[in-house]
C-alpha cells in the first residue's frame, strides 16, 4: 500500500497556513479575516492528524486534538458572526480598519 509522506502534509498545511495568515493581516472586511483564521486552524488540523498518523510514535491523540480543535473553531465562528451582526447594526460596516468600539 502507498502513503503519502509526511512532506506532503507539513507543504499543504504550510500552504494553507500562509493564505490564511496573509488574508488576516491584509484584508480590511471581518467577515474574510474569520475565513482566514478557519484557514490557519484547518492547517494546524492537517498537521496534527498527520503527525499522529506518521509520526515516531502514531496515536490517536493527534486525531482527538484535532476534534477539540474543530470545536473550538466552529464556537469561535459563531461568536465572532454574532459580534459581527451586532457591528453592522451600529456601525453599517464590516471593514476592520472601521471597529474601533461598539458606540457610534
Amino acid at each position: 500500500m502507498l502513503t503519502v509522506p509526511i512532506s506532503s502534509y507539513l507543504l499543504v498545511a504550510l500552504i494553507l497556513f500562509c493564505v490564511g495568515l496573509y488574508g488576516a493581516l491584509t484584508k480590511r472586511n471581518a467577515v474574510i479575516v474569520l475565513l482566514s483564521i478557519e484557514l490557519m486552524l484547518n492547517a494546524v488540523n492537517i498537521n496534527l492528524v498527520a503527525f499522529a498518523k506518521l509520526g515516531l510514535h502514531p496515536a490517536i491523540t493527534g486525531q482527538i486534538f484535532s476534534l477539540f480543535t474543530m470545536t473550538v473553531a466552529a464556537a469561535e465562528v459563531a461568536l465572532g458572526i454574532a459580534i459581527l451582526i451586532a457591528l453592522y447594526r451600529n456601525r453599517d460596516t464590516v471593514n476592520v480598519d472601521e471597529m474601533n468600539s461598539m458606540k457610534r
